[in-house]
């Protein structure tokens, strides 16, 4: 069983925290994405699981072995590296089965392992070949390969797809996913792009700062984010957010004026509602019935081709909506735009911006 547990793990640099007291469950079999912007500590916290560094404070788990002061070789993990670590003399062949000739197996039985996962990864043609006669996505394979032949009960990815160009992203993110319902084995998956970790996971932790700010499945981390930070690092592009206050009940924020969700006497005076791009309705003035409707100016678009997103001002505070395609409106044309109740989210207006609806 490789089930994962991180007990108050703390990471130090010359007495500055990388990693903060994290706690992490991973169950078997579980595909588990650590996501985050640069320098918040998710390769660190990936670094710590494979044993190429020691936590300052905290224990690491595999299954039921205390495994914090194992070296790598005894964790039964493999990592994928973000720059491949492939040899550039060997050929794909010899790269994919250098952890088995250094663990003495059998001619035999590296061969079989070999072109199992060639095939598994479509790289069969390519076995004589050599790093620098490959492209992105085939030498990235090459390294899943290499990791898959030593059977390890964890695998781990250090944003393995940062490097490559979009519609190769997409096809190599698709082979990953493919690749763990094959293997049956535990993911941990690094990485700084939402989109990657949004389709990808069973479950996601975000990190901020050395720390674990939400853990939950990709649904709750969009619809129901932890605070401000998930709710607009998630969503492309991220969620609105309009400072106001809570008074009889309401929301105000300008003249616009909407009902809580939650009574008055359990939200602050100042709250920050946040409000997707997608739940924020839009219209041309010549749409008849003005009620509830509030009236802007466009000051731009961006055309993405099934779809396009709308800039504009409310109370001096930038928001976004997405609309579909078809007379898209152009800087300074008036609008009115709406919002529904019941899709804001409540934050503390604080710097930890803790989400306050239920």
């Amino acid at each position: 069983m490789a089930q994962i547990r991180l007990v108050d793990i703390t990471k130090n640099f010359q007495e500055i925290p990388a990693v903060r007291g994290v706690h992490l469950d991973v169950s078997d079999g579980e595909f588990f994405t650590i996501v985050g912007p640069s320098g918040c500590g998710k390769s660190t916290l990936l670094r710590l699981i494979a044993g190429l560094d020691s936590p300052s404070r905290g224990m690491v788990t595999i299954g039921e072995r205390d495994v914090t002061g194992l070296p790598p070789a005894e964790r039964n993990v493999s990592l994928v590296f973000q720059n491949y670590a492939l040899y550039p003399h060997m050929t794909v062949y010899e790269n994919i089965a250098f952890p088995l000739r250094v663990s003495k197996v059998l001619d035999s039985e590296v061969d079989r392992k070999v072109r199992e996962a060639a095939v598994k990864l479509h790289i069969s043609s390519l076995l004589e070949k050599v790093p620098g006669q490959l492209s992105g996505g085939e030498r990235q394979r090459t390294a899943v390969g290499r990791a898959m032949v030593r059977d390890p009960e964890v695998f781990l990815f250090d944003e393995p797809l940062s490097t490559l160009d979009v519609a190769l992203r997409i096809r190599m993110r698709d082979q990953i996913k493919k690749l763990s319902k094959e293997l049956n084995a535990t993911f941990i998956y690094v990485t700084h792009d939402q989109v990657e970790a949004m389709t990808l996971s069973d479950r996601i932790a975000v990190m901020n700062h050395g720390m674990v700010r939400q853990i939950g499945s990709p649904e709750e981390i969009y619809q129901r984010p932890a605070d401000r930070f998930v709710a607009g690092f998630f969503g492309s592009p991220p969620m609105n957010f309009l400072e106001g206050k809570v008074s009889d009940d309401k929301f105000i924020c300008g003249d616009l004026v909407l009902p809580c969700p939650r009574s008055a006497g359990q939200l602050p005076g100042n709250v920050v509602a946040g409000v997707r791009p997608e739940h924020v309705q839009m219209r041309t003035l010549e749409e008849s019935s003005s009620e509830g409707w509030h009236s802007i100016r466009c000051d731009f678009s961006d055309n993405l081709g099934n779809d396009a997103f709308v800039t504009f001002e409310w109370n001096g505070q930038p928001m976004k909506t997405r609309i579909t395609t078809g007379g898209i409106p152009q800087s300074g044309d008036p609008l009115q735009f709406r919002l529904d109740p019941s899709t804001l989210h409540f934050f503390h207006p604080n710097d930890e911006g803790t989400r306050l609806n239920p």
